[in-house]
C-alpha cells in the first residue's frame, strides 16, 4: 500500500538520515528499487516525472504497476509514489490518478504566483492525504525540458512557501540536475543553514543527488536534509550493464536478444546503485 512520504521525511529528518527518492522509468527500474528497499529494511520514494509518466502510457498505469508490485513482491517498507517537477496542472493528474505524493515545482513563477498556486495545493492534498513538496530557486540542469541554472533560494522566500503547510521543501543551493561539472563550485551550505534556521523543523530535499561528494551530502542530512533525489546515477549504471551484455554477444541463439534477459545486468546495476545510496544516506534499517 501506498504512503504520504510526510511521516517518513519527519522520522528522516528527526533521526538526522535521509530517504533516497529514485526516479522510476520502467517495470525492472522500480521491481529494482523496491527489491533493494525491502532487502535493507529502508522507507523509498519513487519518483516520477512528467516524461516518464507519458513514456508509461499514463499516470494510472503506473499507479497500477506499484501497488501490483508492492502486492506481489511482498513489500512491508513504506513506499511513497511521487510526482518530480509537475506542473499545477499534473500534480491534479496525479492525485486523481492515486499517487501519494507529488511536487509542485513552481520556482519558475514569480513568488507571488508560487504562493498562491502552492496554497491551493496544500488544501486540496491535505484533505487527501497527499504529501506535497514545493520548490523555492531552481536547481540547475536540466530535466524533461525544465531548465535551471542551479540558483540560490531566498531564505525568505522559502520561509513563505514553508509557512503554507507544505510537508517537505526543495530549494536550491547551488545543486544541479545529471552530471556535476568540473567547475561546480559545491553546495551553498551557507544558505542551506540559512533556510534550516528559518523553516524548523521542515524537511528538505536536495536534488541532483548524482555526483555531489559523500562529506557534502552527510553535511546536508546535518543541516536538515531528510530527502535526496537520484536519478542519473541510475541511468548511467542501467546503460553500462546494458551496453556491456549487448557488447559481449550473449544470449544471441540466432534468434536475438530476450529482452527479460537483456534489461536483468542493468536492473542488477540499479540495485547496487540504490543500496549503495542508502548506505550513504543512513536510510537502512530506518523502516
Amino acid at each position: 500500500m501506498l504512503v504520504s512520504a510526510k511521516e517518513m521525511l519527519q522520522k528522516a529528518k528527526a533521526g538526522h538520515y535521509a530517504v533516497g527518492q529514485f526516479n522510476i522509468n520502467n517495470l525492472e527500474w522500480t521491481k529494482a528499487i523496491l527489491q533493494t528497499a525491502q532487502e535493507c529494511n529502508s522507507p523509498v520514494i519513487l519518483g516520477v516525472s512528467e516524461g516518464a509518466g507519458k513514456y508509461m502510457t499514463g499516470y494510472k498505469t503506473i499507479v497500477g504497476m506499484v501497488n501490483g508490485m508492492i502486492e506481489e513482491l511482498n513489500i512491508t517498507v513504506p513506499v511513497a509514489l511521487h510526482l518530480d517537477h509537475g506542473s499545477f496542472e499534473h500534480c491534479y493528474k496525479c492525485i486523481e490518478a492515486g499517487f501519494s505524493s507529488v511536487m509542485f515545482d513552481g520556482s519558475h513563477y514569480p513568488i507571488d504566483e508560487n504562493v498562491a498556486k502552492t496554497k491551493q495545493l496544500v488544501a486540496d492534498c491535505n484533505a487527501k492525504g497527499i504529501s506535497l513538496e514545493a520548490e523555492v530557486g531552481s536547481i540547475g540542469g536540466e530535466e524533461d525540458g525544465v531548465i535551471g541554472r542551479g540558483e540560490c533560494a531566498d531564505p525568505n522566500e522559502c520561509k513563505m512557501i514553508a509557512d503554507l503547510g507544505i510537508d517537505f521543501l526543495a530549494a536550491g543551493i547551488g545543486n544541479i540536475h545529471g552530471k556535476y561539472p568540473e567547475n561546480w563550485e559545491g553546495l551553498s551550505f551557507e544558505t542551506l543553514d540559512a533556510i534550516q534556521q528559518l523553516t524548523g523543523d521542515m524537511p528538505l530535499v536536495l536534488h541532483g543527488g548524482t555526483g555531489i561528494p559523500a562529506d557534502m551530502i552527510k553535511k546536508a542530512i546535518s543541516l536538515g536534509v531528510a530527502k535526496i533525489n537520484v536519478n542519473t546515477e541510475c541511468q548511467l549504471s542501467f546503460a553500462a550493464a546494458t551496453r556491456k551484455y549487448i557488447e559481449e554477444g550473449k544470449d544471441l541463439q540466432g534468434k536475438g536478444f530476450d529482452p527479460r534477459k537483456l534489461l536483468a545486468p542493468g536492473a542488477e546495476a540499479i540495485k547496487a546503485t540504490v543500496k549503495e545510496k542508502m548506505e550513504l544516506f543512513g536510510s537502512i534499517n530506518k523502516a
